[in-house]
């Protein structure tokens, strides 16, 4: 089963700066919390390995998810996926500038190959989409920069 989400939320920052943050795989996966660790395979080719814990019965080790950005459209457009033994993710982050700032849109799908990713995934991706915007914010607010 297949599992997609499509949020997006406004910011007060440009875009570019937007980007600055979004466009970093170790960003990324510092905001999911289930991701407990990750290792940079290669920072030139934008490859993360996520270290994922699920707390779901058939899954009791951590999983290695082999993350990799396939697109990048500085500074408007990246996108992700990666794939392990339980489940593949595919991940588009869309930055729209808008008269106040800037829009994220955010699409994820989550295909589960186990009984009951897909379940956690539909129950938890909104809260980590969340994450993800408090944990941007939080960076925008630590280096400021140039008004939209």
């Amino acid at each position: 089963m297949t599992v997609r989400v499509d949020r997006s939320f406004e910011l007060a920052a440009s875009p570019e700066r937007v980007w600055e943050f979004i466009a970093d795989p170790e960003n990324r996966a510092r905001a999911i919390s289930v991701v407990q660790r990750y290792t940079v395979e290669d920072s030139e080719a934008r490859r993360v390995t996520w270290h994922v814990e699920l707390p779901i019965p058939l899954v009791r080790k951590t999983i290695a998810v082999e993350t990799e950005d396939v697109t990048r459209e500085p500074p408007s457009y990246v996108k992700f996926v990666g794939n392990s033994k339980v489940m593949d993710v595919t991940g588009e982050h869309e930055i729209v500038e808008t008269d106040d700032g800037t829009r994220l849109e955010n699409r994820f799908i989550v295909d589960g190959k186990l009984p009951g990713v897909e379940k956690f995934f539909k129950r938890n991706l909104d809260d980590e989409l969340r994450n993800l915007q408090r944990a941007l914010e939080r960076d925008l607010r630590s280096s400021p920069s140039e008004e939209p």
